[in-house]
C-alpha cells in the first residue's frame, strides 16, 4: 500500500523511515518552519496541524499521519499569499526576537478556541519562548499593535518592525540548518564517561564497519596546537587549554571521537562500536576543594598556556586593595558579613549549536572551506579555524543565518572546528547538530560563583568599606574564565563610593562540564551579593533603601574605582541612575510596600520598611523617566493576596560597561544601488538582539529615507573587513556606530555629487527619500547612481569603530510579592524596571529587550539549575527536568526608561540587551526578606528551599 500525506495541500507518497517522527520527515522535504529544539515535546517548536489539531511533531510518528493533512507555519497563509490573522497580529505585535519559537507559537494560537483564549497560561503549557518575556507574545495573541511605519528620515526613536518579521511568521526565516546541502554527512560524538581519565588506546575498526559510515577521528587525527573555545578580539585573554580532540578527558561529556556517516543513526551505531580504553585519574568537583594543597591537578601546561597557577587549578586570579579595609572597619558603626552562592544555568536558547561546512569555489576560482554556523562571532571564529589549521584568511568563509537565541553561549567554538577537519579530510560536506542533551553537558553553562563580601558603614548610612572574595568554577576549561571573574567584580564594586575597598578573586578549574559567556558576564552573580548586603546595611543602620543607595552610588562624571584594577577607557558619558532610583520610590508609593495580608506574622517579621521611603508625588517615572506600556496588569501580576501570606518588596540596582575593554571593533559598509535603494553589509550576527533593525533604524535617520528602500546583509565573513561579533551588548554602540559613519559618509558623498551635477552649493542640498532636492532643483538618487557609474565610481562609504572610549549603563528592579508561610509560595505582585538605555533607538524592541533579560533573570533566580552528580556528569538532560519559565511564570514587568542622551553612543544609545537581568536576583531576595525576615544567600529560590529556611526560622530568635 502506497504512502500517501497531504502538507500544505501538496501532495507526497515518499515514505517514512523506521520510527521516523513527523518533524525531520517534513523538514526533510523542506517544511523549514518546523523547528527542532527540545527532541522532547517540551518546547513547541516544531508544533504543527494534523487534520486540524496542533501537535507537538518530534514525538508524533510520520507513519501516523498517513491519509491525513499536515499543516506546517508555511501554509497557514491561504493560497494568494494572505497572511493567516494570527501571522498578521504577531507581525503587528512583534511578538518575537530571535523567532525561533515563533512557528510553534502560531500553530499553537491558530487553533485556539474563545475558552482556550481565555487561559493562555494553560493554552501556552507545551510552548517555550526564551527571548520575549511573553508579554509581546500575549500582546500578540491579543491583538494589540505596536508596530509604526514612520515618514523619511524619522525612523530613529521609532517602533519599526523586525526586517525579517514577514519571514518569521510565514517560517521562511533560514537558520542554521534550514539549507539543503546536497551530499551531506552527519556527525555524531563519542563523549567521556568518566570525570577525569587517560585514554590509553582507542578502536575504531568496528565503527567504521558500520555500513555508511566513512570517517572517524580521534585524537590521533587532532592538530597538536592549544587553543580557547571562547571568542574575544584579543584571543590572550583566554588560556589556550583545549585541544580538538584530546587524550586526556576532563570532564563527564567532553568529546572523545566523532563519527561522520550518511544518517544521523548510522553515526550513533558507529559511536557506540568505538572501543576505548581508560586509566582513570583522580578528580575534583569543588572548586575551594579544588584550590586545596594536594588535589589533582586538571591541566599541566605551561606558562604558554597562560594559566595562572595549573599547580592550584586557578586559570586565573585578581587581587587589589584601595585605603585600607582594615582601616574602613575600625571606622564603621556597623559592619556586615555574609556569604552567597550562585548556581549554574544553562544558556537554553531554542536552536542548539550546530555548524555544517563544505567546500566551495572563492571568486578568484581557488576551493574554500565555508562554514555556515549558529554563531555570535563568526569573523572570531574564520580566524581561530585558520590558527589551528594553518590556513590563510582567504581560504575560509563563515557565515550565520538567523540564529536561534545566544545569551552569550555562542561565543564559542564549540563545533565548528571538529566540523572542519572532518570537511578537510573528507571532502564532502557535514553537518554537526546538537541534541538538547548535548546541550546541558557538551555545551557551556552560566558560571557558579560563590562570593562572601564584609562591607562596614556609620550611623549616617554612608559606606566606609567593601570587600570581596570571589570563587568563580570555570569547569574543566578555562574559556571566558579569566575575563568573567575580573568583570564581575568589575562595575560591581565601582558603583558604590567607599574610600576602602578590597577584593580577592579566583578563577578555578574542576572536573565538570565548563562554563562560559553568559548574559551579564559575571556581574549578575555579584551583584546578587552586593545589593544583598547593601539592604542589610540599610536595615542595620536604620536607613531607608533607596536613600542609603543614593548616598552611595557613583554620581556623573565621577571617577569609577575598583580595586580589581582600572578601566581607563570606561566613563559615566550619562547617567541615570538617579531617575533609576527615582522610579522605584514612585512604584513604592504607587503600588505600596511590604506588611501582612491578615493577622499572621511571619516567622522572621516583615517590617514594611518601604513605606517610609520619601520621594514625589506621582505614580509615573519621575525626573522625565518616560514609562513603558507594559504597566497593564497581567498573568501573574496583581494584588490579590490571599489570607495570612507575607508581603515584602525590595530593590536591587547595577551598572554595566557597554562593551568590552580591550576594543571591540565593527567595520560597516553602506552603498546606493542603481535602483536609488541602499544597501548595509556589516558583520554582527542576528539572534533577537534587534540590531538588524537599528542598523536599518540609524542609517535611514543619516540618509533621509526609509526603512524599506534599505537592505541588509550581515554576519558573513565575505560582507565587510572585519567586526569583533554579537556579544558584550555591542551590536548597537560598536556595530551601530560604525553604521551611522558610513551611512553620514555616503549622506556626504550623495550631497556632494548633486551639488556638483547641478552647478550650486552643498549647504543648499538636502536629501530625500528618493533625490537630492538644491535650491529648488532636484535631481533622483538613480540619476545620482548612473552619474558616478560613468565617471567609475561607485557610490559607497566605509565606517568603523573600535568600541573605545565605553560607556555605562545602569539598571533597577523593584519587586513586591506575597508568600504563603505554610508552603513557601511565592506570587510576584508587582515587578517594575528602569532601564538607562540612553536615547532608545526602538522603544518596542528595547522594552522587549528588558523584558526578556527579567524573564530569563526570573528563572535562574527561581528554579533554574544545571545539576550535578558527585562525579560532576550533568542530570538535568531536558527542559522538562531543568525547567525554562514558561509563560505562567513570568510576571508582566513595567519597563520605564530614563530620559538620558550618551556622549559616546551613536545618537545617544546605550546598551540594554544584558544588563536588566543583573539586579533582578538581588531586587527579588530583597523582596522576599521584607517580607519573611530571612536573609536568602543562595540561588535559585525554590519554593522547597524557601519554606524549609521559613519552616527552621519559627523555632529560632527574629532577625532586627
Amino acid at each position: 500500500m502506497t504512502y500517501s500525506i497531504r502538507i500544505n495541500d501538496k501532495p507526497f507518497e515518499d515514505e517514512p523511515r523506521a520510527g521516523q517522527c513527523l518533524r525531520t520527515y517534513l523538514r526533510e522535504r523542506g517544511w523549514f518552519g518546523v523547528k527542532k529544539g527540545c527532541d522532547a515535546g517540551d518546547c513547541g517548536a516544531c508544533t504543527v496541524h494534523v487534520d486540524g489539531e496542533p501537535v507537538h511533531s518530534c514525538l508524533y510518528p510520520a507513519v501516523r499521519a498517513e491519509g491525513r493533512a499536515v499543516t506546517t507555519v508555511e501554509g497557514l497563509a491561504d493560497a494568494d499569499g494572505e497572511l493567516h490573522p494570527v501571522q498578521k497580529k504577531f507581525l503587528d505585535a512583534q511578538g518575537f526576537q530571535c523567532g525561533f519559537c515563533t512557528a510553534g507559537y502560531l500553530m499553537t494560537t491558530a487553533a485556539l478556541d474563545a475558552e482556550q483564549l481565555d487561559d493562555l497560561p494553560r493554552a501556552f503549557k507545551g510552548n517555550i519562548c526564551r527571548c520575549t518575556g511573553y508579554r509581546a507574545i500575549e500582546d500578540a495573541v491579543r491583538g494589540v499593535r505596536h508596530t509604526e511605519e514612520p515618514g523619511a528620515g524619522q525612523a530613529v526613536g521609532r517602533n519599526l518592525g523586525a526586517p525579517a518579521g514577514p519571514q518569521v511568521v510565514t517560517g521562511t526565516a533560514r537558520y542554521t540548518f534550514d539549507i539543503d546541502v546536497p551530499g551531506l554527512l552527519h556527525m555524531k560524538l563519542l563523549r567521556s564517561p568518566h570525570p577525569h581519565a587517560r585514554i590509553v588506546a582507542i578502536d575504531t575498526a568496528a565503527a567504521l564497519r558500520v555500513p555508511g559510515v566513512h570517517l572517524v577521528l580521534t585524537h590521533h587525527d587532532a592538530p597538536e596546537r592549544l587553543y580557547s573555545t571562547a571568542r574575544h578580539e584579543h584571543p590572550t585573554e583566554d588560556p589556550d587549554d583545549t585541544r580538538l580532540l584530546d587524550d586526556t578527558v576532563r570532564y563527564i561529556g567532553q568529546r572523545v571521537a566523532a563519527v561522520v556517516a550518511d544518517s544521523e543513526a548510522a553515526a550513533e551505531e558507529g559511536c557506540r562500536r568505538v572501543e576505548v580504553t581508560y586509566e582513570q585519574l583522580p578528580y575534583v568537583t569543588d572548586p575551594e576543594e579544588a584550590m586545596a594543597p594536594g588535589a589533582p591537578v586538571i591541566h599541566d601546561k605551561g606558562p604558554a598556556s597562560r594559566i595562572a597557577r595549573p599547580e592550584n587549578n586557578v586559570v586565573g586570579e585578581v587581587h587589589g586593595e584601595i585605603g585600607s579595609v582594615a582601616d574602613g572597619f575600625a571606622e564603621a558603626d556597623v559592619v556586615h558579613e555574609e556569604s552567597f552562592r550562585t548556581q549554574r544555568v544553562q544558556h537554553g536558547s531554542l536552536e542548539t549549536h550546530g555548524a555544517v561546512a563544505w567546500y566551495e569555489q572563492g571568486e578568484d576560482g581557488t576551493e574554500r572551506l565555508t562554514v555556515r554556523s549558529s554563531t555570535q562571532t563568526p569573523f572570531l571564529t574564520r580566524r581561530a579555524l585558520c590558527a589551528l589549521f594553518d590556513l590563510e584568511l582567504k581560504q575560509v568563509r563563515v557565515l550565520a543565518g538567523r540564529v536561534g537565541g545566544g545569551f552569550g553561549g555562542k561565543q564559542e567554538m564549540i563545533v565548528e572546528d571538529i566540523v572542519a577537519l572532518a570537511v578537510m579530510r573528507l571532502r564532502r560536506p557535514v553537518k554537526l547538530e546538537y541534541t538538547r542533551a548535548e546541550q546541558f553537558y557538551g555545551a557551556t553553562t552560566r558560571h557558579p560563583f560563590s562570593v562572601r563580601v564584609r562591607a562596614g558603614a556609620r550611623a549616617d548610612g554612608t559606606l566606609t568599606t567593601l570587600e570581596l572574595c570571589v570563587v568563580a568554577d570555570t569547569g574543566a576549561y578555562g574559556n571566558h574564565g579569566p575575563a568573567v571573574m575580573f568583570h564581575s567584580v568589575g562595575e560591581s564594586m565601582a558603583v558604590y563610593r567607599a574610600p576602602h575597598k578590597k577584593v580577592d578573586a579566583f578563577s578555578v578549574y574542576t572536573n565538570s562540564v565548563p562554563a562560559g559567556a553568559f548574559r551579564g558576564y559575571g556581574l549578575g552573580q555579584v551583584v546578587f551579593a552586593v545589593e544583598s548586603v547593601m539592604d542589610e546595611l540599610a536595615r542595620r543602620t536604620g536607613v531607608d533603601p533607596l536613600v542609603f543607595r543614593e548616598r552611595n552610588i557613583i554620581g556623573p562624571g565621577e571617577h569609577m574605582v575598583s580595586p580589581g584594577g582600572e578601566e581607563e577607557d570606561l566613563e559615566i558619558a550619562s547617567y541615570g541612575l538617579d531617575q533609576c532610583l527615582q522610579v522605584v520610590r514612585n512604584a513604592i508609593r504607587k503600588y505600596g510596600g511590604g506588611g501582612r495580608s491578615g493577622d499572621r506574622e511571619g516567622p522572621g517579621g516583615a517590617d514594611g520598611y518601604g513605606d517610609r521611603s520619601e520621594g514625589a508625588e506621582g505614580s509615573r517615572g519621575g525626573n522625565g523617566s518616560r514609562e513603558g506600556n507594559g504597566s497593564r496588569e497581567g498573568h501573574g501580576s496583581g494584588d490579590d493576596v490571599p489570607e495570612g501570606w507575607l508581603v515584602g518588596h525590595g530593590t536591587g540596582m547595577s551598572m554595566i560597561a557597554t562593551g568590552p575593554p580591550g576594543g571591540h571593533f565593527a567595520d560597516a559598509t553602506v552603498k546606493l544601488l542603481h535602483d536609488g535603494t541602499y544597501d548595509i553589509a556589516v558583520g554582527t550576527a542576528e539572534f533577537g538582539n534587534g540590531t538588524t533593525t537599528v542598523h536599518r533604524q540609524i542609517t535611514a535617520g543619516a540618509l533621509s529615507t526609509t526603512v524599506d528602500r534599505i537592505a541588509i546583509r550581515q554576519s558573513d565573513t565575505d560582507v565587510v573587513r572585519h567586526d569583533t561579533g554579537a556579544f558584550a551588548s555591542a551590536g548597537t554602540v560598536v556595530a551601530g556606530k560604525a553604521v551611522l559613519r558610513a551611512a553620514e559618509a555616503l549622506a556626504g558623498q550623495l550631497l556632494d555629487l548633486a551639488a556638483r551635477q547641478l552647478g550650486v552649493a552643498v549647504a543648499d542640498c538636502r536629501l530625500t527619500a528618493d533625490a537630492v532636492v538644491c535650491a529648488g532643483q532636484d535631481i533622483s538618487l538613480k540619476e545620482l547612481f548612473q552619474a558616478a557609474r560613468t565617471a567609475g565610481r561607485e557610490l559607497l562609504a566605509e565606517g568603523h569603530w573600535g568600541g573605545s572610549p565605553r560607556s555605562v549603563a545602569f539598571n533597577a528592579q523593584w519587586f513586591r510579592l506575597a508568600v504563603d508561610p505554610d508552603t513557601g509560595e511565592i506570587r510576584i505582585l508587582r515587578s517594575v524596571h528602569a532601564a538607562d538605555a540612553g536615547k532608545v533607538m526602538n522603544p518596542m524592541q528595547c522594552r522587549g529587550q528588558v523584558e526578556g533579560g527579567v524573564a530569563q533573570a526570573l528563572g535562574a533566580t527561581l528554579f533554574e539549575n544545571v545539576a550535578l552528580d558527585e562525579r560532576g556528569e550533568v542530570t538535568t538532560v531536558a527542559f522538562r527536568r531543568y525547567r525554562l519559565p514558561q509563560y505562567a511564570d513570568v510576571p508582566r514587568t513595567e519597563v520605564h526608561f530614563m530620559e538620558t542622551s550618551d556622549a559616546i553612543g551613536p545618537l545617544g544609545a546605550k546598551s540594554m540587551s544584558e544588563s536588566s537581568f543583573n539586579p533582578v536576583a538581588p531586587a527579588f531576595a530583597n523582596a522576599l526578606r521584607d517580607a519573611t525576615g530571612i536573609r536568602f544567600t543562595e540561588l535559585p529560590l525554590t519554593r522547597d528551599r524557601v519554606w524549609q529556611a521559613l519552616d527552621e526560622a519559627r523555632r529560632k530568635p527574629r532577625m532586627p
